[in-house]
Formats: C-alpha cells, structure tokens, sequence
C-alpha cells in the first residue's frame, strides 16, 4: 500500500520481503477470503498506549478509499456480519490488485531478500541485503509482528526500531485463544468443537459473538476480542444467554405451568451436551436431581444464573504467537509522527502497520490500519 502511493507521487520504490512469496498473511486471511476491512471501523476499534494517534490516518484513509480500490479493481465482496467485509472468491484478489497498483507505478516487489544489515548516513541509508545492496533517503518498516511465526513473521522491525534507539512497548500475543488448566480444561475438552453465542467481557471490554470449546481452552470470535485487552491474571466473564434473562425466564416457565425438568428447557436455548456438562460441573445437576421448575428456591435459580450468564474463569494464557492474529505492543507511538509516520528523531525513517503499538479488533479492523498507515505514510516518503 505504502509503495504504490509512493509510486503515484514519482518515487522510485522497492519493496524488500525476506519470505519466498509476498502477502502469505492476506492470502490466509479470513479462511481464505480475506476480511479485509470493516463499515464500522473508528479509532474506537484499536488500542495503543496513545488511544489519539491513529485517528488522523484512520480519518484520512477510510474503509471507504479502500472499498473503492477493491471496486475499481472489479473485486467481489459481501458483508458477513458486524460490518467485516469478505471477498466473494479468494484473498487472492486482495494481494493480486495490490500487486496491480504496484506495477502501475512501477514500484518493484523483490522476495527471498532477507535485510542483513542497515547503516545510515548523510543521505539516507544503505542496505545489505541477500540480493545485493541498495541506498534510499527513506526507508518504511512494515514488518508487522510476531504472530505466526510459520508464516515468516519475524522481530525484524522491533531489532531496526531498537538499532536507531526508538522505544518499545512491551509486546504480547492478542486476538489469540486462551489456555485453560485442571478442571476446567477438562471441562473444555469435553465440550471441544462445540459453539455457542455469548457476550464475553473482560477488562470492562464487551464481545457478542461465538465462544468455541477446544482442546486446550476457549477460542471463537468472542474470545479472541476479549483477549486483546486480558493480561496474565485478569478474570473473563461469559454470558451463555446472550440478550436473556435466564431468572425472568425461569419465572415465565413456572407461570406456564410447565413440569419439564430445567435441563430439558435449556437445551431447547443451548446445545444439550453443553447443558448437561456445565450443570454437571457446577455441582448443579446432582443438586437439582428431581426438581422440577416449581420446585427451584431462590437460591437454585441464583445459582444458575451465575452459572450460565454470569460465569467467570481466569484462564491459565494464551497459545501465544503460534496462533495469534496479531502482536499487541510494539514501537512507541511516541516515537513516530502520527501524520507521516517518520521517526522523530531518526528523519527518513517511518514506521507503519502492526510493527506499532496500535492494535485492532477482530474483524477486518487491522487491516484498514495496514491500509491507512501504509496511504499516509505514502504520502510522504
């Protein structure tokens, strides 16, 4: 994105990629489909240690400027939910029409050329490189993080970022599943492949999407989001009724009358398997064997209520970088002009993507920032 709108200005442009194929995280993205923006994306969708600094180019490069290059290129999309928009086909298309708007101005895409050194000097910076060396007044990190380091993702940009004594926010796997220990990862791999609704929380953060069981703990969507604001310690809260009120509910079934068995009821909101296990694991079932809703005093229904809509676990962590979608932290944004993403005390060089301290949600949300700092940096390199 940076060297195509550095192209449209006249510069003479080269992108370095240390991997054997350029865009191997586009082309994996959103199941293959790319979710490649989002409608709904505001400043209010990401974290920094300086909520203020992607503003001006989230305001300058909107989902909207994107949207239309993914038209101009006859690209087809559809809205799957909460605004995240898909390509009809394949991520393909998304790297191959930045690709095009490369070639249009004649910037060149070089891989397998891993950066071995960078030295500055008077005029710019001089690179030593597996193909060969290369001098520029302005260099661009986009290097993202450290997440899925399968797919060649690296520290590179933090080691550059360091060599010219920028800072450093700490840095820590987000928008990743949680691990879970003892008991209640039993739990979890006993429910493993099952999904749900719910509204996850954590941090005074709230997510309504899908929860997923797994082998090690908890992941779905929901998860995901909440994972980027949880630190090591911190308790999450799910709420299995999503939109519910599982007390008023109870209320409701008892004035109809009814004399089925709660499990029965529940499994009519919840999967069944799901039902029978939390009961179980909650010491519920065994100590409403028998009870029909008539039957349920104050405190059963207390109880469930905190089991199915106010349920709170601290997980044991994360799967860490192996299965993140994005590193959370990074270069200081304190470092980087948030106009023209140049290192304020290292002129020439500029900084972009998720190799800084700005993250986004799940849901196309990195990406637009991709697209946004890489355009306004564009602009001035």
């Amino acid at each position: 994105m940076c060297a195509a709108a550095a192209g449209q200005r006249g510069r003479s442009v080269v992108v370095l990629d240390h991997a054997n194929k350029v865009g191997k995280k586009i082309l994996m993205s959103g199941g293959g489909r790319c979710n490649f923006t989002n409608l709904f994306a505001t400043p209010a969708n990401y974290l920094s240690g300086n909520p203020h600094f992607c503003k001006s180019a989230l305001s300058r490069y909107t989902q909207h400027d994107f949207i239309a290059l993914v038209e101009k290129h006859g690209v087809p999309y559809h809205e799957k939910t909460l605004g995240q928009l898909f390509c009809d086909r394949k991520s393909r298309d998304i790297l191959d029409l930045l690709l095009a708007e490369c070639a249009d101005v004649g910037a060149e895409v070089w891989t397998d050329c891993a950066v071995q050194r960078i030295r500055r000097h008077d005029a710019g910076f001089d690179l030593h490189t597996a193909l060969g060396d290369y001098r520029c007044p302005s260099l661009v990190i986009a290097t993202g993080g450290l997440s899925i380091p399968r797919m060649g993702a690296t520290g590179f940009g933090y080691q550059v970022a360091k060599q010219f004594g920028l800072k450093l926010t700490p840095r820590e796997a987000a928008l990743v599943p949680f691990t879970l220990k003892g008991r209640l990862l039993s739990l979890a791999q006993g429910l493993a492949g099952v999904a749900l609704p719910v509204i996850a929380e954590c941090r005074g953060q709230r997510f309504p999407e899908a929860l997923l069981f797994t082998h090690k703990g908890l992941s779905g969507p929901a998860i995901l989001q909440v994972s980027n604001y949880w630190h090591p310690g911190d308790p999450v809260q799910i709420d299995f009724l999503p939109g519910q009120d599982l007390a008023a509910l109870i209320s409701e079934w008892r004035a109809d009358g009814s004399r089925a068995e709660l499990s029965t009821r529940l499994s009519r909101l919840m999967p069944k398997g799901f039902v029978q296990a939390w009961l179980s694991h909650h010491g519920l079932e065994s100590a409403l064997a028998g009870k029909h809703l008539a039957d349920l005093s104050q405190a059963d229904v207390s109880r469930l209520c905190d089991a199915f809509q106010r349920w709170t676990c601290v997980p044991d962590g994360t799967e860490g970088y192996a299965t993140a979608e994005v590193t959370r932290g990074g270069v200081d944004t304190a470092e980087v002009s948030s106009k023209t993403f140049e290192a304020r005390s290292v002129p020439g060089l500029y900084f972009i993507g998720e190799v800084l301290d700005v993250t986004g949600w799940l849901g196309g949300y990195n990406f637009q920032w991709a697209w946004a700092s890489g355009w306004c940096a564009g602009q001035y390199v």
